[in-house]
């Protein structure tokens, strides 16, 4: 049965889609909302005076500075690298007093500590950004739109206002539940942790700065004192200890008593408190204390340093490089896409099992595509595993070359190996010298045709399936060495 609110429903297959209906609404609702620009400069005053703020933002902010970018070019399924795309080429020197480490630095620090962060985008006549400026945000007012959700913005500075076109301008911000145009930040989440902590740091301070450690007490005085002797007392012990300096007091009276009445900080269990504080404040800035705590095992500390990088750190890198993505490669012609290098660990031995399974199905375009982030080549639409590959590994007992031609200009025609019978007696150090011969031979036949095959003897089938995949996303000599080199450290490690 249809009820009254059903009926002011058509299908929407009847009708087609429409233009967002609530952001009039919106708009409308935040006409007379302005940010409260003050706080938002207060929130970024609190980084330079709680030492764990100070820490949080500092770690998260560099360490997502350090990860280099790349720009990709999307052909279908398939992501290319582009090398010196002008984005890359701007970031790199974002304006005249910046570099891309700084840019990152401060963009990443503003998100966290208000929320939001802001690049305005300088252009040349042809509408092409040639400069990048991060705007304060405690200086950035957003301009609502019923169209279009915003209409610009406004920078505040000493009571001028400069209005700023959406298109001048990229905000990034943080989730925030309550407000349709700006972001919540980590740090007001931390409000109270931070301001308990701090105001447990100036105590601190005010007890042995101020009151030299001297706790609070009542004199008493027993017996009754004329007003005369009342007064007389006061100022001595006022002046004993009042002053900025400690002093044994020396009063004349009868029967004076003193009680304390303050609490030290082994009652107030002072540290505790102030650990307790900082696990919080780093907890929600996602910073596990085993990065920071001096009692973390070595263990511990690469754990946390996995965790930081994998729940903390990559989430904003991902809403950096899309937010990127979505306003600033418009701009050039192509179909493009920035990311940041994915610094994620991963399990190495999980890896070359995953590449092992893929050999058979996989041609060598796919596996480089995959695994290496590597573009296509022309003779890499073969199965890794199948006679017509240049490269590859077959694993079986046998010493026969491959039945393959591999082109020319294949630098990958000298990493083919066969496995001939293992000797039982072989040595580690049987398996360094076949490990040198084997990179004399690919060195020295790099870039050229290689009928046969490296055959293997010595190296166990796991070592030689490992130097074959790392060979496979090496495309120069040093490169080459390196996976060598590599190999050789596993082989000293498992002697």
């Amino acid at each position: 049965m249809l009820n009254w609110l059903t009926q002011r429903f058509i299908p929407r297959r009847a009708r087609g889609l429409r233009p967002a209906p609530h952001l009039e609404a919106v708009a409308r609702h935040n006409a007379f909302i302005w940010p409260n620009l003050a706080e938002t400069g207060a929130q970024a005053g609190v980084y330079s005076q709680s030492p764990w703020v100070y820490i949080a933002i500092n770690r998260i902010a560099e360490a997502a500075a350090l990860v280099p970018l790349r720009v990709l070019r999307l052909e279908g399924e398939r992501r290319l690298e582009v090398q010196n795309h002008p984005l890359e080429t701007l970031l790199d020197a974002p304006n005249p007093f910046l570099s891309r480490f700084e840019l990152i630095e401060q963009t990443i620090g503003m998100l966290e500590l208000t929320g939001d962060a802001y690049w305005f985008l300088a252009g040349d006549s042809a509408g092409v950004p040639m400069q990048i400026w991060p705007l304060r945000p405690d200086r950035v007012s957003i301009v609502p739109d019923a169209l279009e959700a915003v209409k610009g913005y406004l920078y505040e500075i000493d009571g001028q206002r400069i209005p700023l076109d959406p298109v001048e301008v990229v905000h990034f911000k943080r989730w925030h539940p309550a407000n349709d145009y700006y972001g919540l930040s980590a740090l007001e989440a931390a409000r109270l942790a931070v301001h308990s902590d701090r105001a447990m740091a100036q105590w601190n301070h005010n007890t042995f700065g101020q009151d030299n450690g001297v706790p609070a007490g009542i004199v008493s005085l027993q017996g009754a004192v004329s007003d005369s002797d009342y007064e007389r007392i006061k100022r001595e012990w006022r002046a004993s200890f009042g002053g900025g300096q400690r002093r044994t007091a020396v009063l004349r009276g009868d029967a004076i008593q003193w009680q304390n009445i303050g609490l030290n900080h082994n009652e107030l269990d002072f540290l505790k408190g102030r650990e307790a504080h900082r696990d919080e404040i780093l907890n929600i800035f996602g910073i596990p204390v085993g990065l920071v705590s001096d009692n973390a095992t070595e263990a511990n500390a690469k754990v946390a340093e996995r965790q930081f990088i994998e729940r903390t750190l990559w989430p904003k890198l991902v809403r950096l490089s899309q937010k990127i993505t979505q306003e600033l490669l418009p701009f050039w012609p192509g179909t493009h896409q920035i990311v940041f290098e994915d610094i994620r660990p991963t399990d190495a031995q999980a890896r070359l099992d995953e590449i092992r399974t893929a050999y058979p199905v996989l041609t060598v375009n796919e596996i480089r595509q995959r695994y290496f982030q590597l573009p296509a080549v022309t003779w890499g639409e073969s199965a890794v595993s199948s006679p017509a590959a240049p490269v590859g590994t077959r694993l079986a007992s046998s010493a026969e070359p491959a039945q393959s031609t591999p082109p020319q200009d294949s630098a990958l025609s000298t990493r083919h190996f066969s496995r001939s019978p293992q000797d039982s007696a072989l040595t580690p150090q049987d398996s360094l010298a076949e490990l040198a011969r084997w990179e004399r031979f690919t060195l020295k036949r790099w870039g050229q045709a290689n009928p046969r095959p490296f055959a293997v003897r010595a190296l166990p089938d796991d070592l030689a399936f490992e130097v074959t995949a790392e060979l496979l996303a090496a495309d120069t000599p040093d490169a080459a060495r390196a996976a060598f080199q590599a190999a050789r450290e596993r082989l000293a490690g498992a002697g």
